[in-house]
């Protein structure tokens, strides 16, 4: 009996250490670029055996990814395109719009892995993890 209550609290414990890992390898890809992958991947693999609070956290890490991956194509689709329409000087909102989008987007998968951990570290499931925003 006192070998559950022993296992149960490490076991708490170490189920919080992998959507850390991933939300920590989705911060550090701003600098590397390689370990957005990496982080995917982990998240990939350990949801279907995941508990519902590490469930909730690699859903949203997966969706944050693909929704980043869709805008930052979008944003930097429209800079290249105002970068080749700017000979006109049409392009030159066109690239401004893009720029502005990529930007964006890197200030929301940051809000969004910031806040992964915030109710990581409360020990609490991501209240809307296939939410579009926050």
């Amino acid at each position: 009996m006192t070998d559950t209550a022993a296992v149960t609290p490490a076991k708490a414990e170490e189920d919080k250490i992998l959507p850390a890992v991933v939300y920590g390898l989705y911060l550090l890809g701003f600098t590397t670029g390689v370990t957005f992958i990496i982080g995917l991947i982990v998240a990939y693999l350990n949801r279907d055996e995941a508990g519902p609070i590490n469930e909730s956290h690699f859903t949203f890490a997966i969706r944050t990814f693909w929704l980043s991956i869709a805008w930052f194509l979008i944003g930097l689709a429209l800079l290249l395109a105002g970068l080749v329409l700017a000979i006109v000087l049409v392009g030159i909102p066109i690239m401004v719009v893009g720029g502005l989008i990529l930007g964006a987007v890197g200030v929301w998968f940051g809000v969004r892995c910031v806040l992964g951990i915030y109710y990581l570290a409360k020990g609490e499931a991501y209240p809307r993890p296939r939410g579009w925003l926050i």
